[in-house]
């Protein structure tokens, strides 16, 4: 067993009183790729230290500013040295080397500390973003600190970055509101992302007029039914419908109900993966465009970073399976959500839950292997909530799968297998926390 060395050369805060714990968020550049951990350092009068570096606790002494901890455990020694002032950290790491056990190598360091959590039950807050991301990344600074349980309140741009009063306010590719950072969300843990409520705040939507092309054969491609137009549908938000602003004459009667959605939701991937394009998918959530994920559906994704960087947007007035037309009807959108941290669990994808239905979502490059993903994420879900093996998931499965297609707009393609929870209600379920 070796332990873990954590050395911090601090400008401290004089005085004799025992302070709270402090949360700390540390980036390590690693020849150009942040690695970010939380370290927790709780110093008492007696200049007694302890704490916790990510999930291992940690000990050590204060004195004549030079702050001096270590970690116990498997692991590599890792030592720090840093200067803290006003908040701030700066200095450099010393780690092994990535390929020699016997060397080792410094990298810079910076430091953060993370605002304390209040007191109390959670509440509501109101955050109006004023920036937005292109991508799903763990470098764009956080717009906000949350904490599970808290319901927040905010608004999206539609994916050509236009906001509620028709303003172009980021470019256009599903500009993400966010990212949020979540307090205590570590790597190795499930977020819940619980959306409370999703509502039109303008009385427009574009969409286009043509098809993607995974939706037709060649010949109906040559024949033009590729070729799109930009279209503008008409929201009645009292009435929650939506109608064609110039209609050719055979559609002039065509009403539609609307049926707010999230396009986009997502985390910050893990370390060492670049950064995503606000319309790439993957583990982490991103561009789903999964029409099921509206008001009062739960989607569940991995934490890979500390605070999870929860990113939302690219409202959707309603949309069809597979987005097949490239655009849904894209609008801005007012929304209340809320986050639960559950334990780590293995998941192959994201995971949607409703009053009535649980789905998986599969996405990869073709509707062939995003279909092998969704079954062998309902698979495993079955397997972790059920006990079942996977010869009697089949069974399950065999009798109630519901495969939808999710999105043909993206880069990569998309499926969802939904269960009826009234199908599953006569097996005995596992001992264990969702999903």
């Amino acid at each position: 067993m070796r332990g873990t060395v954590f050395c911090l050369i601090g400008l401290l805060a004089a005085g004799s009183a025992q302070a709270a714990p402090e949360t700390w968020l540390l980036s390590i550049d690693r020849w150009g790729n942040v690695e970010r951990r939380t370290a927790v350092l709780d110093t008492a009068a007696d200049g007694t230290v302890t704490g916790r570096l990510g999930d291992r606790p940690l000990a050590g002494r204060l004195e004549d500013g030079k702050l001096s901890v270590a970690t116990t455990g498997e692991g590599d020694l890792l030592r720090l040295e840093a200067v803290i002032a006003d908040g701030r950290m700066t200095g450099e790491a010393d780690l092994p080397d990535t390929n020699d056990d016997g060397a080792r190598q410094r990298h810079g360091l910076t430091g953060r500390r993370l605002p304390e959590v209040p007191a109390g039950p959670p509440g509501r807050r109101q955050f109006t973003p004023d920036r937005w991301s292109n991508a799903f990344t763990a470098e764009a600074e956080p717009v906000l600190f949350i904490r599970p349980g808290e319901i927040i309140s905010t608004q999206t741009i539609d994916s050509g970055g236009v906001d509620a009063a028709g303003v172009t306010r980021a470019l256009y590719g599903n500009p993400q509101t966010g990212p949020f950072f979540v307090l205590g969300a570590e790597p190795g843990q499930v977020m819940a992302v619980h959306i409370r409520k999703l509502s039109l705040n303008r009385d427009w939507a574009d969409s286009l007029s043509g098809y993607v092309g995974r939706a037709l054969t060649p010949g109906m491609a040559a024949n033009g039914a590729g070729r799109s137009e930009r279209v503008r549908w008409r929201l009645d938000r009292a009435a929650g419908t939506a109608r064609l602003e110039t209609p050719p004459e055979r559609l002039k009667d065509y009403v539609v109900p609307v049926r707010p959605m999230l396009g986009g939701l997502g985390v910050a991937p893990d370390f060492g993966f670049q950064p995503f394009s606000a319309g790439d998918t993957g583990r982490f959530g991103g561009n789903i465009d999964f029409n099921g994920l509206g008001e009062g559906a739960t989607i569940y994704l991995p934490v890979y970073q500390p605070g999870a960087l929860l990113f939302l947007g690219d409202g959707h007035a309603l949309q069809g399976d597979g987005e097949i037309t490239q655009w849904a009807l894209e609008t801005s959108l007012d929304v209340e959500f809320s986050v639960e941290l559950l334990p780590a669990r293995p998941m192959s994808g994201p995971r949607i839950e409703t009053n009535d239905r649980i789905t998986t979502i599969g996405q990869d490059g073709s509707l062939d292997d995003a279909l092998k993903q969704a079954t062998t994420g309902m698979i495993q879900w079955l397997a972790q909530d059920y006990g079942l093996i996977p010869s009697e998931s089949s069974l399950v499965l065999g009798t109630a799968a519901q495969f939808r297609v999710v999105t043909l707009a993206g880069r990569n393609a998309g499926m969802a297998l939904s269960l009826d929870k009234a199908w599953l209600a006569g097996l005995p379920k596992k001992a264990t926390d969702r999903p």
